[in-house]
């Protein structure tokens, strides 16, 4: 597996030489970003944990009654906070043996660990920090697994890779295994704009602290001050995008991007004019149609489908279709 900054300086050198310069989302997880992200998630004009999360208290026991896991995997777990719901039904159920949080926040992780090894105890509780893109292969060997993919994490992959991902999910499970996936749903536009750009500026904050991340990953002196939070809803393609959009020219080294030769080093320089931007997450919003479509295309089937009464967000159960 490559270190985080190896991974990280690979990406970035593509992706910031981009027509559209962009900084995958899951830079945004340091520990001031994650503890941000935990403050968005108590917004008001964010719905989406708060109607995952009761959908999963009301649904949770059921689907654990279905699957009967041994064993729980949860991709992009964060601090695990939702999580519990799911593993207080397995373990009412008797058959909670191994709890998995996977991760791309090391600091997360941690904290993860910590909070479900306090309230399970006599759980195996088996972390795994890692991409789950490109590192779902250092999983151990599936028992009887669940594995939970929530927060519409799913809508930040672009359409063209997110049909691998989820046979990549599939070849995850046993015969016995299931996938549970939380996804948001098409709905009113300013609905899910006011949910990205909230009144106390929480997200905006979020957003803008990607920045540190670069300078403290790659010697940048990247100014929060140069640049604005900027979200809208892509009518065409369905999603949120959040960008930061230059308040004026940048011209930037960024240390950690440079590439060398015997000869000399090569400079990576940011550069944007004023006005310019860069993108820094798609939220894609879903159509039940789509969600079967791209689970049939895994080689998974779709099991259950439940909403909350308004239908802004589902639970999705599926399982391998070789069952």
């Amino acid at each position: 597996m490559k270190s985080f900054r190896d991974a990280m300086r690979e990406e970035l050198r593509l992706s910031l030489r981009s027509p559209l310069p962009e900084i995958p989302p899951k830079y945004f997880y340091d520990a001031a970003g994650s503890a941000l992200f935990d403050r968005i998630t108590e917004l008001p004009e964010y719905y989406l944990t708060r109607t995952e999360t009761s959908l999963l208290e009301a649904h949770a026991p059921d689907l654990a009654a279905h699957v009967r896991p041994d064993e729980l995997v949860e991709l992009g777990s964060g601090y695990s906070i939702k999580t519990r719901h799911l593993l207080d039904a397995v373990r009412a159920n008797g058959s909670l043996r191994r709890y998995i949080p996977f991760d791309f926040s090391e600091p997360a992780m941690a904290e993860s660990v910590r909070r479900v090894g306090a309230r399970y105890p006599g759980v195996t509780i088996q972390g795994v920090i890692g991409d789950f893109e490109r590192d779902l292969g250092s999983l151990p060997e599936p028992r009887r697994r669940l594995m939970a993919f929530l927060g519409s994490t799913i809508g930040n992959l672009p359409p063209e890779r997110t049909g691998a991902f989820l046979a990549s999910i599939r070849r995850q499970l046993d015969p016995d295994g299931a996938f549970l996936l939380g996804v948001d749903l098409v709905k009113d536009p300013t609905v899910l704009e006011a949910a990205y750009n909230d009144a106390q500026g929480v997200t905006a904050a979020f957003n803008l602290n990607v920045l540190r991340v670069l300078n403290h990953e790659l010697g940048a002196s990247l100014s929060l001050e140069d640049f604005e939070h900027v979200a809208f809803y892509d009518e065409e393609n369905h999603w949120i995008e959040m960008r930061l959009r230059a308040r004026r020219p940048i011209s930037a080294h960024l240390p950690g991007l440079d590439e060398t030769t015997e000869a000399a080093g090569a400079p990576f320089l940011l550069e944007l004019a004023e006005g310019a931007e860069i993108r820094t997450e798609i939220s894609r919003k879903f159509t039940r149609p789509e969600v079967e479509s791209l689970l049939t295309y895994a080689g998974l089937t779709l099991h259950s489908w439940v909403t909350d009464p308004a239908r802004w967000f589902a639970l999705v159960l599926a399982t391998p279709s070789s069952r």
